[in-house]
C-alpha cells in the first residue's frame, strides 16, 4: 500500500501518491461526501438537528457525545414542555448532571440511553434530576424504542390525543 499509486490513465506521469493515499483517503472521502450529500437530500435541516440533538443524549460522559449545549437546544424544540424557568434550570441542572455523573463509576461504561435510565433508577439520581425522568426520556424515545407498537396506533388516536 506504500508504492507509488499508478493512475491508469496515465501510467507514465508520476502522481507523487501512495496507493495507501489514494484509495483510503481519496476514495473514501469521495464516498463520505456522497453519503453526507444523501443524507441531506433526505432529511431537511429540523429533523437533521433533531437526529444531532437526539446523539447528545449519549450517556458516554467520557466520549463527549453528551452535549449540554445541544440537549438545551433539544428542549427547545418541546415549547409545550419546557417553559422558559424549566429552561433555565436545565441549563444548571445538566451541568450538575454530568459533574455527578462523571464522579460516579457506575455511569463509566453504558451502551445506550436505555442503560442509562436503567442506571439512574438504580442509584436514585432520577428524583434529584427529574427532567431525566418518565416525561423527558420517554417522549423522546418513544419512537425508536417502541416502534412495532407505534405502526399500531391510528393516526385518529394522536389527532385525539393532541386535540385534549
Amino acid at each position: 500500500m506504500e508504492a507509488s499509486y499508478v493512475d491508469p490513465k496515465n501510467r507514465r506521469k508520476k502522481t507523487g501518491i501512495t496507493n495507501h493515499q489514494h484509495y483510503v483517503v481519496n476514495n473514501f472521502n469521495t464516498v463520505l461526501d456522497m453519503q453526507i450529500q444523501e443524507l441531506g437530500n433526505r432529511f431537511n435541516e429540523v429533523t437533521t438537528n433533531l437526529l444531532i440533538y437526539m446523539s447528545s443524549l449519549s450517556p458516554c460522559l467520557n466520549s463527549g457525545a453528551f452535549d449540554k449545549l445541544n440537549l438545551l437546544k433539544l428542549a427547545e424544540m418541546y415549547p409545550c414542555d419546557f417553559n422558559f424557568d424549566e429552561k433555565d434550570k436545565l441549563i444548571y441542572e445538566l451541568g450538575n448532571y454530568i459533574a455527578n455523573a462523571k464522579e460516579d463509576t457506575r455511569f463509566d461504561d453504558l451502551n445506550g440511553v436505555s442503560e442509562l435510565a436503567k442506571n439512574m433508577v438504580e442509584t436514585r439520581k432520577h428524583i434529584d434530576f427529574p427532567w431525566m425522568g418518565d416525561g423527558f426520556l420517554n417522549d423522546a424515545c418513544i419512537c425508536y424504542i417502541e416502534r412495532e407498537f407505534i405502526q399500531q396506533v391510528s393516526i385518529e388516536d394522536v389527532m385525539q390525543c393532541f386535540q385534549r
